[in-house]
């Protein structure tokens, strides 16, 4: 599990399954929205809009299938 941040709200995301995170052929990932006290129904988000707590953008490798192809 992991936590990562949303680029549309800010709103913090937990996403459980890091395998679909790291591959640059899925575009999309599941995720809980942390609101509330109350655990949020998971929705499929975009990778591009998601990123580390911290501001840091996803690595491209988890995005882009092509990433080393300049």
């Amino acid at each position: 599990m992991i936590f990562l941040q949303s680029k549309q709200n800010g709103k913090l995301v937990k996403v459980a399954d890091i395998q679909t995170l790291a591959d640059p052929n899925k575009a999309k990932v599941s995720g809980r929205i942390q609101a509330g006290e109350e655990e949020q129904p998971p929705e499929e988000m975009d990778k591009t809009q998601l990123l580390f707590p911290s501001g840091e953008a996803l690595p491209q490798c988890w995005i882009d299938v092509n990433y080393r192809k300049a």
